[in-house]
Formats: structure tokens, C-alpha cells, sequence
């Protein structure tokens, strides 16, 4: 998607930048990919419309600070992922993550019916998005930002802040427990 729109302008924001129309733009830009990453990690549509929401209020506020030194795409996945792990971190979302564990799934998936989910619900149905969401989150996140994101290894590093070495090794790792998986799914359905 960055190939149709060209952002490079945002190197060059001044204080009188109309910054509700950039974040327009990069809302319609990227706003699923913000998306569908916290929701790989969280695993949880509220978590991720909220994750979602905070990450362009903080882009927002933050316009200024790109400097081109990596793609906007990066940028924005590299403040979804920390958003993310500092969501995860807070003692609201430890009481969330209780509550979730209490209450039944099915009333938190009924009230949550539109057309945004019931694809993503879908793709969840898919046996290999399945697997996927069952590694554990360093494997699943280098995965995602690869093959959904299509990052190289090293937007991916700066995405994960880790080095292109330790992207390869979690890549390597990552599709060796999704053939696992495949291999004993395969076994299970032939016994």
C-alpha cells in the first residue's frame, strides 16, 4: 500500500502542517495493518481497537518525530508492537484478561458482529492462521510482520528491535513448529 501513497512529505512537517489530514491518510493507509498486528498479539478485538486507537493518537502527536529513517509502515508496526506490549503489561489488562478467563467467550463474540470481524473471524477458522495464532508471540509476530505485513528481515529487526540474525532463527523456528503442527494434524485425521 505505501507504493500508492507517498508519504516522504512527513520528513518535512512544519508546525502549521495540517496534522489531522496526514493522520487521515495514514489512518486510511495503514489502519487495518495496525490493526490486524495488535490483534495477532493480543488475540482479542477489543484489545486491538483500543491498541488501534491509541497508536494514531500517539502517531498524532508524534508526527513530527519521523524522520524517513525507516519505512512508514515500519514506524507504525514498530509503535503498534511496544503500544501492545505496554498494554500487556498493565494492570488493566491483567484485570481484563481475568474478567475474559471468567466470563463465557460467547458474549464478548456476539456483540462484536461486524463485517471487519466476521472476516477476521474467518481467517481465524483457517487452519493455517489457526496455527499460527498458536505459536507462541516471538514466533507468531515474525510470521505475521512476513508474510502478512511482507517486511523485509530488516524492518522486522526494527520492528521487533532485535537483530536480522535473531529474525532469521525465529523464522527458521516459527515454520518448523507450523510443520509440526501440519504433520501431527495430518497424522490425527488419518487415525
Amino acid at each position: 500500500m505505501e507504493s500508492n501513497v507517498n508519504f516522504d512529505y512527513l520528513k518535512y512537517l512544519s508546525a502549521s502542517s495540517d496534522k489531522k489530514a496526514i493522520l487521515n491518510e495514514l489512518m486510511n493507509a495503514y489502519g487495518k495493518d495496525v490493526w490486524n498486528y495488535a490483534y495477532s498479539i493480543t488475540r482479542k478485538w477489543d484489545q486491538a481497537d483500543d491498541i488501534t486507537q491509541e497508536v494514531f493518537i500517539k502517531v498524532y502527536r508524534n508526527l513530527s518525530t519521523f524522520r524517513s529513517e525507516s519505512s512508514v509502515k515500519t514506524w507504525l508496526l514498530a509503535i503498534t508492537r511496544n503500544m501492545t506490549l505496554d498494554y500487556r503489561k498493565s494492570a488493566f489488562y491483567r484485570k481484563v484478561t481475568l474478567v475474559d478467563f471468567i466470563a463465557s467467550r460467547g458474549e464478548y463474540e456476539q456483540a462484536a458482529a461486524s463485517t471487519e470481524h466476521e472476516v477476521l473471524n474467518k481467517m481465524a477458522v483457517n487452519e493455517m492462521w489457526d496455527m499460527v495464532l498458536k505459536l507462541p508471540v516471538k514466533y507468531r509476530e515474525v510470521l505475521i510482520l512476513y508474510a502478512h505485513h511482507q517486511l523485509s528481515m530488516k524492518e522486522m529487526a526494527e520492528v521487533l528491535g532485535v537483530s536480522e540474525g535473531t529474525i532469521k532463527s525465529r523464522l527458521f523456528h516459527a515454520r518448523g513448529k507450523i510443520s509440526k503442527m501440519k504433520e501431527s494434524r495430518s497424522l490425527g485425521s488419518d487415525g
